[in-house]
């Protein structure tokens, strides 16, 4: 008896022809699973299809267009026992680049063919669920200016080409970073809390690797002096990156966390894996192994943290005996 799958195609995504895409992926997966298809519109997006698609006991949802419909569909299965099959026609690929899952459709619907999953962690940022990053400051602020149709028309260029215009405009901001244990300050042009980020997310790479199934999320800040500091900066971390290595820079930061809470002045714009969702201040709480995805069947530690050198820096330890007796009295 064949397997059975909801699938999620999003028309508008990439610059292929989605016709042909299409067909491409049914001509690999139908003769050996049922698909139950649905596509996206400006009305229904992919969180509803997928929300709808766990109400009626699906075995499996194959979600196939950018980031942001990867990302939308996984939110729908976050705590759940049903496996997320991952075809990326996007600009940016981030989502497969992070969890190592090819980035071609004939490569995506093979590993999904294989069967082999894992769990992965899972995070939530003021009550939506997230799977790659949050972007405060600058990350967002470029988001936000390579719209859909810069993307259509430069591909993965447009989010360069918006990182440079958003250079002229770069200014620091003063953030509070609280954590379990202590309350962090310091000023930043970036702030990026990461779940799982492959090495182009550049912004998300102070710690040597992003881990995406340790329990934890990786914070990096960024705080350069001017734009030659942000530039050296961001070519830092590319390089870094490369080599799988920490950040080693004064005007970088990181640390790894179960939790954060993060407030800016002013308030700084926010990014979701790839949407904007509005201004700081975000909790963000990780969900360890909270999402099933099929992996190919061939699929280690870094420094935890380094604070040292970033502008105006206070570390406040928090009383622990005080946070118990706070938990304590609210369980009441």
């Amino acid at each position: 008896m064949k397997r059975s799958a909801c699938l999620i195609f999003n028309p508008v995504a990439g610059q292929g022809d989605p016709e042909e895409e299409l067909a491409i992926i049914r001509s690999l997966l139908e003769p050996e699973i049922d698909l139950d298809i649905y596509q996206t519109t400006k009305e229904v997006g992919a969180d509803e299809l997928a929300q709808a698609a766990v109400e009626r006991g699906v075995e499996a949802i194959i979600a196939s267009g950018g980031d942001g419909t990867l990302s939308a569909a996984a939110m729908a299965i976050v705590g759940t026992e049903i496996p997320l099959g991952i075809i990326s026609r996007g600009t940016a690929n981030a989502f497969a680049a992070a969890l190592r899952i090819p980035d071609t459709i004939e490569a995506a619907c093979e590993t999904i063919l294989e069967g082999s999953t894992r769990f992965v962690d899972a995070a939530y940022c003021n009550g939506k669920p997230m799977v790659l990053l949050v972007g405060i400051g600058f990350e967002a602020e470029t988001v936000e200016m390579a719209d859909r149709e810069a993307k259509k028309r430069f591909g993965i260029m447009a989010y360069v080409l918006a990182g440079v215009q958003q250079l002229r405009k770069l200014s620091n901001f003063d953030v509070e970073i609280e954590t379990e244990d202590r309350i962090i300050s310091t000023s930043a042009a970036a702030v990026t809390v990461a779940n799982a980020a492959p090495p182009s997310s550049v912004l998300a790479q102070g710690p040597a690797g992003i881990i995406y199934d340790d329990g934890l999320l990786d914070l990096t800040i960024v705080a350069p002096e001017n734009k030659a500091g942000a530039i050296a900066a961001t070519f830092h971390l590319l390089q870094t990156a490369s080599m799988n290595s920490a950040a080693e820079r004064d005007d970088i930061g990181y640390l790894r966390g179960n939790k954060f809470k993060i407030t800016a002045e002013p308030p700084q714009k926010v990014v979701l894996d790839g949407e904007i969702i509005g201004t700081t201040p975000v909790e963000i709480y990780c969900v360890p192994a909270g999402l099933k995805i099929f992996v190919p069947r061939d699929q280690a530690t870094s420094p935890m943290e380094k604070l040292e050198g970033l502008p105006n820096l206070t570390v406040e330890m928090k009383n622990s005996q005080e946070e118990e007796v706070m938990e304590n009295n609210i369980e009441e």
